[in-house]
Parts: structure tokens; sequence; C-alpha cells
């Protein structure tokens, strides 16, 4: 029987790498994206028996919850979650605004709190959940004082995570890619 998967901010970037290199190792890939219209591209070019486009914006609770219950409605099950979805806004201290901070935090720190939380709630029997921090949650980079704030966060959330879920049956990880060249990444990296 075939695994299911959700990656969160699939339809573009390390998350349809992500969500690609899950189709090709034989899961059902939920493809959960803000936009309607890269997360139907990113199905169609995955495959469309074994991809299912979700839209939710991961800085809301309740969206998450419902787009986690479709996938599950359409595949029957759930194994591993990859709480990929971020923004990287660049932020010199004198330049930060309380937007910026809000929505970065709410995207990259509450999308992995919701869909943790979505995951656990799914993954009765045991599975994976895994967090993308940042090499720039690792060391600080200069000039992404809010990005990077996220990333420890997630860091610590993850640690967190790990334990309070171990008797669960569920494991928690996360992964720290330095720059990769993506369409999130051509602002940071000129």
């Amino acid at each position: 029987m075939s695994k299911v998967a959700i990656v969160t901010g699939a339809g573009q970037g390390i998350g349809f790498a992500i969500a690609k290199r899950l189709v090709q190792d034989g899961f059902k890939v939920g493809v959960l994206d803000y936009n309607a219209e890269t997360a139907e591209k990113a199905v169609a070019e995955l495959s469309a028996e074994n991809a299912f486009a979700v839209v939710a914006d991961v800085s809301k609770q309740a969206e998450v919850a419902a787009a986690f219950q479709k996938v599950v409605d359409h595949f029957g099950d759930l194994n591993v979650v990859v709480n990929n979805a971020g923004v990287a806004p660049t932020t010199p201290l004198d330049t930060i605004t309380e937007e910026q901070f809000t929505r970065t935090f709410a995207i990259n720190v509450g999308g992995v709190i919701w869909g943790a939380q979505a995951a656990f709630k799914a993954l009765g029997h045991g599975g994976k959940i895994i967090n993308a921090t940042s090499q720039a949650g690792v060391v600080g980079n200069p000039n992404l004082t809010v990005y990077g704030g996220t990333k420890f966060a997630v860091r610590g959330i993850t640690q967190t995570l790990a334990r309070d879920l171990a008797d669960s049956g569920i494991t928690v990880n996360a992964y720290a890619p330095g720059i990769v060249k993506t369409p999130m990444m051509f602002d940071i990296a000129h």
C-alpha cells in the first residue's frame, strides 16, 4: 500500500522538489500551497493519480486543518508531513515593519505549528513530521533578522515536538538548507 505525504509550499522551489522525490519514491502526495494555480500546475507535472492539490494559507490554523483533512479524505491515510512553506524577506534592522514581522512569523512559525498540529491529529498510527529550518536558523545571517528569527524558532519547536510526540510513534526532525536557487531566494541571493 502506498504511503501518503503532505508537503506545504509544494507549488514551487524546495517544496516542489520534495514532492517530486516523494512521488518518485512511491508516495501519494498532498501538494499544499496558498496559490491554487501553482498547486494545480505542480500536480499536473507530478502525477494526476499520485498527487492532489490543496489550497491553504499555512498561517491560518483552520485552513491547514481543513486542507490536511481533504488529503486524508482523498488518499485515505497520512504517514509523512513536510512543513516546508515559508517566506524570506530581507530585513536590515532599520527597515523592519510590524507587518513584515507578523506575516513572516505567522507563515514560517505558525505554519510549522499548525502543520504539526494537523499532522498529530492524522498520524494516530505514528509517522514523520519534517520541518524546514535554514542555515539562517543555525548561524545568524546579515540582514535576515526576521527570517533568521523564525528559523531559529522552528529549530526549538522541532526539538520540543520530537520529545512531546515520541510516545505517539511520531518522529519530528528538521532540515536546514543553505541558499538554494529557487524563486524565493532570488530576492536574497543577488
